[in-house]
């Protein structure tokens, strides 16, 4: 991975491929592991740029401000670093709501969004999260994600799929893989100041639909998975009533990453909502297939 040092701390991201640029935002606890088909694909038509947030991944974990804004004001510094004026922006949870910010603060980067199942559309998510915000969470998060209980889950996971048993879909892997992160002191430190940042008890504080009237001609496409369990698809309609060039498609047998559930899915829709941009076109529609 290259290095970009920012006020004396080191932020690692891929830059591959040529073309339109695309910048590919992970969530809370994630990485560019998160995006490695869409790595593979994209960068064949485009330059793909995939940052490990500061707190997340390879980059590093410093104290200090976790806000959306912070992580917004990261990914304009990584670009305009790169010599990147513009970017489709393709944010995947909490990324989405990251590149939203970024639309809100930074509107001149954003060309276009594509969001999936994306933090910021509606207060609910799962308890799970809204638990991970409580007083104390710091101290019962390293005993959920031990070394040993971590280890005991995979041997069954892997015993099960050699059986042609499968235990978890991809969205279930990489979010198990995820949570495992928080076992690591300044991860954990980084994942409790983002999710308070954005999430209660009661759940998700920010919501980004009321500035969407300041953008009326924004393209974007909303992707989500019908068996999501980390925050729900009916945010699509939050969105959609906000966005008048919206495109809405739902996978129906994918949780919350279904870009990973049905990569060669989201690459031809993907390619198509490009297309459409170029092209001038809006195509608000929903779709609802596999």
């Amino acid at each position: 991975m290259q290095t970009l040092s920012l006020h004396g701390n080191e932020l690692k991201y891929l830059d591959i491929g040529h073309g339109p640029a695309v910048i590919l935002i992970h969530g809370l606890l994630g990485s560019h592991h998160n995006w490695e088909p869409q790595i593979d694909t994209l960068s064949q038509r485009y330059r793909v740029i995939v940052p490990d947030l500061f707190g997340h991944g390879e980059s590093d974990k410093p104290a200090g401000d976790y806000s959306i804004s912070s992580h917004a004001a990261t990914v304009r510094d990584l670009l305009h670093s790169l010599d990147i004026t513009s970017a489709t922006f393709v944010g995947h949870s909490l990324g989405g709501g990251i590149a939203m910010q970024t639309l809100y603060l930074f509107p001149e980067l954003v060309e276009r969004m594509v969001l999936i199942a994306s933090g910021g559309l509606g207060p609910e998510v799962s308890p799970l999260l809204r638990a991970a915000t409580l007083p104390g969470s710091e101290f019962v998060l390293p005993l959920m994600a031990n070394r040993t209980v971590r280890g005991l889950t995979d041997l069954a996971i892997d015993r099960l799929d050699k059986l042609g048993l499968p235990l978890m879909s991809a969205s279930s892997s990489e979010a198990w893989r995820s949570f495992g992160s928080v076992q690591d002191a300044g991860t954990r430190r980084a994942f409790l100041a983002t999710a308070r940042s954005v999430i209660s008890f009661r759940g998700q504080t920010i919501s980004a639909t009321p500035h969407f009237a300041n953008f009326p001609n924004i393209q974007a496409m909303l992707v989500w998975g019908a068996r999501d369990s980390i925050i729900p698809n009916s945010h699509t309609e939050n969105a959609r009533a906000e966005l008048p060039h919206g495109r809405v498609e739902i996978f129906e047998r994918a949780g919350h990453f279904p870009h990973l559930d049905n990569p060669d899915r989201f690459d031809r829709i993907f390619t198509e909502f490009m297309r459409d941009c170029e092209a001038g076109a809006s195509r608000p529609h929903l779709v609802a297939e596999a």
